[in-house]
């Protein structure tokens, strides 16, 4: 028999609540009937309402993205800062959230809580929508007390990653989008134009340049084996992302980003930012450090930094400081070291921290657009050198059949 929490409004027009056991949804809704309920939220044991075939499949391709779960975390904290208890808050965020997956984590959390589970314990039931960094600070606002502040500075960092995120991405939007432009160009033309042209050039008896003769050829190639081809492309991919969801490829392709000569010191700042915005957040909450660096193993987005902190932690536990590990480990700048070991000193290594991210935030978006002015003669390059390659392989035999048809003349 299965457990319902149930929101309802009896004969007198009252709002109850409470749980109610029976076999199925529509006995418990006969249940209510019978004590004169009528039901306005119905929600099992699970925290899972009976969903639509639609309704599943939207929750499956839904992800929750930052602005929603930065205006969930929001709202979390006005309604707890405004004295509305946790239970109440989370229903009150049930009803408000637009995204279905962060609905249904809310009415599972909200039934989690009512059965006596702690909060912290009731987000890290969602993986898929709370980070590890996430349901962390929950956990340190429940045993301080000070909830929400604490969402108040999470909220900070969800935004600070997100502006983090989209200047990224918007300094590569461009570069992507001319060369996914250039790519079917290039399919276009090698399959349905030079063909033509090569057709006519033929019938007319003209010794074909080089340029024209690699059009042809590699048309042929891909009309006799794109079937080939297309396998082996579905295989290499599957076989990659296999890969690279092991431990030992993200391993590989976290590295093999550091390294690229443009990108890699943009992801790079990137982290470092990250790193110091994280931690001045958690050791101004009151996690200790030991925690702070697994937290930030967890969440650092990057294998190569993460097996990093990792050591760190353990050099840590053994009596040193945090600045010493820092020196012997990769990937983390002298200025990041210089300046921790700095705060360490001075008891001010919040400040520190808090300077550092600033610093990197800074240079993420010198960075930024430093990699778009790079990036920009590269693809103007790229786009001459499709262009011109194409151009000469048609014109330069019209350029010849003209002369042909002129010496006849």
């Amino acid at each position: 028999m299965a457990k319902f929490a149930y929101q309802a409004i009896n004969e007198s027009g009252t709002t109850v609540s409470g749980v109610i056991e029976a076999d199925s949804r529509g006995i418990a809704e006969d249940l209510l009937a019978k004590r004169g309920f009528i039901p306005s939220r119905l929600v099992r044991e699970n925290g899972a309402r009976s969903l639509s075939l639609g309704e599943r499949l939207q929750e499956l391709l839904s992800q929750v993205k930052a602005q929603e779960l930065i205006l969930f975390t929001k709202q979390f904290r006005t309604l707890l800062k405004a004295g509305v208890p946790i239970l109440n808050a989370l229903q009150v965020l049930e009803s408000q959230s637009q995204n279905i997956r962060l609905k249904r984590a809310a009415a599972a959390m909200s039934l989690d809580i009512r059965e006596g589970a702690n909060l912290h314990d009731a987000f890290r039931k969602h993986p898929a929508v709370f980070s590890p960094l996430y349901c962390s600070m929950i956990h340190t606002g429940e045993s301080s007390g000070a909830l929400p502040e604490v969402l108040d500075r999470l909220t900070y960092i969800i935004e600070h990653e997100h502006k983090i995120r989209s200047d990224i991405r918007a300094a590569l939007q461009y570069p992507v989008t001319v060369v996914a432009a250039l790519g079917i160009a290039f399919f276009i033309l090698l399959n349905f134009v030079v063909p033509k042209f090569a057709a006519i050039f033929k019938s007319a008896g003209l010794d074909l340049p080089l340029p024209t003769r690699l059009c042809i050829e590699l048309h042929h190639f891909l009309a006799a084996y794109w079937i080939v081809l297309l396998v082996l492309c579905i295989i290499a991919f599957i076989a990659l992302k296999w890969y690279l969801g092991t431990p030992e490829g993200r391993l590989l392709l976290d590295r093999s980003i550091l390294r690229l000569p443009i990108m890699g010191p943009l992801f790079l700042k990137a982290a470092m930012s990250r790193f110091a915005s994280i931690f001045a957040i958690l050791q101004s909450s009151g996690v200790p450090v030991l925690d702070t660096l697994r937290i930030l193993s967890a969440t650092i987005q990057n294998q190569a930094i993460g097996g990093e902190f990792e050591r760190i932690r353990e050099r840590v536990e053994e009596g040193h400081g945090i600045s010493s590990p820092l020196r012997n480990a990769r990937f983390f700048t002298p200025m990041t070291v210089n300046m921790i070991a700095i705060g360490e000193e001075s008891g001010k290594l919040d400040e520190m921290l808090h300077e550092i991210s600033i610093h990197y935030d800074d240079e993420v978006a010198y960075a930024v657009r430093g990699l778009s002015e790079a990036l920009g003669p590269l693809l103007i390059v790229g786009l001459a050198g499709v262009v011109g390659f194409f151009a000469l392989a048609i014109f330069l035999p019209m350029w010849d059949l003209a002369q042909m048809t002129q010496r006849g003349m």
